[in-house]
């Protein structure tokens, strides 16, 4: 593309001077004629002759010739020419030997009884051409030269660029997983490559920690009771223990599988809802309806607390996604405000329409959530409680966060002086 370049650039250079010195030469020969054919002397041929012949003596660079009809030279520095009118180029004309009048441009006109040639070396312009030309040759050289100079750089630069990626994906392969591409501040397509690897990697260290931070706490969360299962089935194994010993060692060990057994199955259903599978479920949901049904459910629950439960709906609430979910979603944030909360404690539930969507508002007056956790209780296994001696298993939240990404939802955790509210926003659906 370079060479291409240089060669157009070459040829519009040339064209442009030899035009520009074609013209010039045009212009003086033309001007020249003029004033030997409106010379006063020039009424006639013999006239004409006597011009020409003053002006080839001070020629100035200038070539004339006379000549009559019959072709017989009559004043001037040229041999005998075809008479032909108008501008014309001739090369090596008979009678001139200087190397530099090998070429002559000039113009021929008509005269009476005769043909006036007044013409002009073009040894300037071939010289120009030659300039030009060998100037363009050692551009052209140059360029070249350049060109590959500038290849092998760019080429060590991006194979040293390759080489920095290429080490730092095996230290990563090698276990190293905090190391990153280095980005320079050139800001080229290289750097917004390594920009993006490292945005990759930053995810997958996060996935991993989060791995580990989850593997960590199913251990934590099911050492618990799986001790307690373990101390039961022992004392079922002592010589002494009668019926109702062995009764109660089996209640309680189903008991224990249940909780172990309901872990699970919240890690497969968060598993389920992250997957997408279930959108292909999705339908218009009654918002309205299905919140009176939550309060309806959980209400009893907070009496029985001393809790006071309070219902706020707007009617002909419609959200677009799947019924059940939803159900399970906000039965999981009522559940965690009345779990959270004190005895005489507020517990609100409440839902309005805003132009397109709905939003259903969980709020207590409980101890509510630090800012800095707010973030971290959706994560699976994370407890407020480090101890996790209380029942539980961190994966409630989790599970609420994961179906509100399911129905492209958001879900806001906020301080409600005091206490917790959480909002979630879902897209308004038609009936």
């Amino acid at each position: 593309m370079t060479g291409l370049s240089f060669i157009v650039l070459f040829g519009v250079i040339l064209w442009s001077t030899a035009h520009f010195m074609h013209h010039q030469i045009d212009d003086s020969v033309a001007n020249e004629i003029d004033e030997i054919i409106t010379d006063p002397q020039s009424i006639n041929l013999a006239g004409l002759a006597s011009v020409v012949g003053g002006l080839t003596r001070h020629s100035g660079g200038f070539h004339y010739l006379l000549q009559d009809s019959a072709g017989k030279v009559i004043a001037g520095n040229m041999q005998s020419l075809d008479p032909q009118v108008g501008v014309r180029e001739l090369t090596r004309p008979p009678g001139l030997t200087r190397s530099r009048d090998r070429s002559i441009r000039g113009k021929g006109v008509a005269v009476e009884g005769g043909y006036l040639f007044v013409g002009w070396s073009a040894h300037q312009l071939r010289e120009m051409e030659e300039m030009v030309t060998g100037s363009f040759m050692w551009g052209l050289a140059a360029s070249v030269v350049l060109a590959l100079l500038g290849g092998v750089f760019a080429g060590h630069r991006i194979m040293r660029k390759i080489e920095s990626v290429s080490e730092t994906t095996r230290d990563i392969v090698a276990g190293d997983l905090t190391r990153r591409v280095r980005v320079s501040s050139a800001g080229d397509e290289f750097d917004n490559l390594a920009g993006s690897i490292n945005s990759m990697l930053d995810r997958i260290e996060g996935l991993m920690s989060e791995l580990r931070q989850v593997t960590t706490d199913i251990a934590h969360d099911l050492r618990t009771p799986l001790s307690r299962l373990r101390q039961r089935l022992e004392r079922a194994q002592r010589p002494e223990a009668d019926v109702a010993e062995l009764r109660e060692a089996v209640a309680g060990t189903v008991g224990e599988v249940d909780v172990i057994l309901g872990i699970f199955g919240a890690l497969l259903r968060i598993a389920q809802i992250e997957s997408g599978a279930r959108r292909s479920g999705f339908g218009v949901v009654d918002l309205s309806e299905l919140l009176g049904t939550v309060a309806e459910l959980y209400r009893s629950s907070a009496e029985e607390k001393g809790q006071a439960f309070l219902l706020s709906v707007a009617d002909n609430l419609s959200v677009g996604g799947d019924r059940e979910l939803l159900l399970q979603l906000f039965a999981n944030l009522v559940e965690n405000a009345i779990k959270h909360s004190p005895p005489e404690s507020r517990i609100t539930l409440s839902a309005w329409q805003e132009p397109g969507r709905a939003c259903v508002e969980i709020a207590d007056n409980g101890p509510g959530i630090p800012a800095q956790l707010r973030s971290k209780v959706l994560q699976r296994f994370f407890r407020l409680e480090s101890s996790r001696t209380t029942q539980g298993s961190g994966l409630g939240l989790s599970l609420a966060h994961a179906v509100v990404k399911l129905h492209e939802a958001s879900m806001e955790l906020s301080h409600n002086d005091p206490g917790l509210k959480v909002v979630v926003a879902m897209p308004a659906a038609c009936r």
